[in-house]
């Protein structure tokens, strides 16, 4: 490949990056439930890294539970928990660092099986602990089935949209709960007008 197409696609990626991190900037922003807002984030992951699965666990009293997939898991989402001290997503949020298993994960020791899960057999795992300034609020995972060497800009990318569901989160807390009690996202434009 040339010296010239390979800049050329470097840019590309480097542009498509911005515009996802741009996307989930505006999930702060607009008028959302937080559940939508994190069903926006685990699309716009699974888009922009190519891969099969992504699952999203928040924290909460003490264990983590599953709260958004982009895979049909009604019967998975909010019931699949995990101790912090269980399976690689309990290490990523206990130890507060990035994971990158790029084939065999489920030969991990730390490794926890779900039979209600088809991602349990997945090759490749990713994972980034979601922060806030309260501390580890939850992890978000990417996996493929096949095996898949996660790059630099990746791991980087999937750090920092952990970071930005953390701000997420402080910002729900923030608003005041809608009529169903779900908590709602609120621009500060709609906060100054009263609405």
């Amino acid at each position: 490949m040339s010296k010239s197409r390979e800049l050329e696609q470097r840019l590309e990626r480097t542009d498509q990056q911005l515009r996802l991190l741009q996307k989930i900037s505006r999930c702060m922003v607009r008028d959302m439930k937080l559940q939508d807002a994190l069903d926006v984030v685990v699309g716009l992951v699974v888009e922009f890294m190519e891969c099969d699965s992504c699952l999203l666990y928040l924290l909460d009293d003490k264990e983590l539970v599953l709260r958004a997939s982009n895979r049909p898991h009604p019967e998975a989402v909010g019931r699949v928990k995990l101790a912090l001290s269980e399976g690689l997503t309990g290490w990523v949020a206990r130890e507060k660092r990035l994971l990158a298993i790029s084939r065999e994960a489920y030969h991990d020791t730390r490794f926890k099986f779900f039979s209600d899960l088809p991602e349990d057999t997945y090759e490749a795992f990713l994972s980034a602990p979601i922060i806030s300034r309260r501390g580890v609020e939850g992890v978000i995972n990417v996996q493929h089935r096949d095996p898949h060497p996660h790059s630099g800009m990746e791991m980087e990318l999937l750090t920092t949209v952990g970071e930005q569901i953390g701000c997420l989160l402080i910002l729900s807390r923030a608003e005041p709960k809608a009529a169903d009690g779900d908590l709602v996202l609120s621009s500060g434009s709609d906060r100054a007008k009263g609405n």
